[in-house]
């Protein structure tokens, strides 16, 4: 004869033990790496053989803050500069082989070349930069050698005013950041331009990034990480 429900020993017995027992759910995010809570603001680290952003409490992040290493992970740091008089005019801007007026660049270690990834409606699409174009650039605006590679970008936004293309800003911001712009500006794309709440998403970006940045003239002279 079977034991009645919750009777010690039965099945049912054990599956309310079991259910009481049972660990509270996690709430919040959590370190990839060693599993403790982390705060809404917090660091990422890159995965350079999938390109991926793995979330990570500061300890963790701390190892991975070499540049000279030689490590699968590389600490994305919280890092932001403005680049002043950086000649991307309409011919460069073709140079670089950029469809569109808003971009952001970075070096892929991994495979060693300069990539520029720019939003749309299905996310970020990869575009290879020309070696020799990038290289030009870098030689007239020096300043521009400082971005890290796989960590951090140079995020370009042209605008266009009484029909001439012109650069309204450039800045050094952590890829992270750049990701988060892909996101967003991918959740609220309407139509063929993106729509009102895209670029209002991308205004507020732009402005927050803004003062957040100081000259990169400056950090290049005092060795600012």
């Amino acid at each position: 004869m079977s034991a009645p429900p919750g009777r010690a020993g039965s099945p049912a017995a054990t599956l309310l033990r079991l259910h009481r027992n049972r660990p509270a759910p996690v709430a919040g995010e959590r370190c990839e790496m060693c599993a403790v809570p982390v705060e809404g603001e917090h660091q990422h680290v890159v995965d350079l053989e999938n390109r991926g952003l793995m979330c990570c409490c500061r300890a963790c992040g701390l190892l991975f803050t070499e540049d000279g290493a030689r490590l699968r992970y590389r600490t994305v740091p919280d890092r932001y500069l403005s680049f002043d008089g950086v000649p991307l005019d309409a011919r460069a801007w073709d140079e670089l082989q950029i469809p569109v007026g808003l971009a952001f660049l970075f070096r892929n270690s991994v495979q060693d070349r300069v990539v520029a990834f720019y939003p749309g409606p299905a996310g970020a699409t990869e575009s290879e930069l020309p070696l020799d174009a990038w290289a030009l650039l870098v030689s007239t605006v020096p300043e521009l050698a400082v971005v890290r590679p796989d960590v951090e970008a140079l995020l370009v936004r042209r605008t266009e005013r009484d029909g001439r293309a012109g650069v309204a800003s450039c800045h050094l911001v952590p890829i992270d950041a750049c990701y988060e712009l892909v996101g967003r500006l991918r959740a609220l794309w309407r139509g063929f331009d993106g729509g009102q709440e895209a670029h209002a998403a991308m205004d507020a970006f732009f402005e927050r990034v803004e003062s957040r940045s100081r000259p990169a003239r400056a950090a290049t002279g005092d060795g600012a990480s």
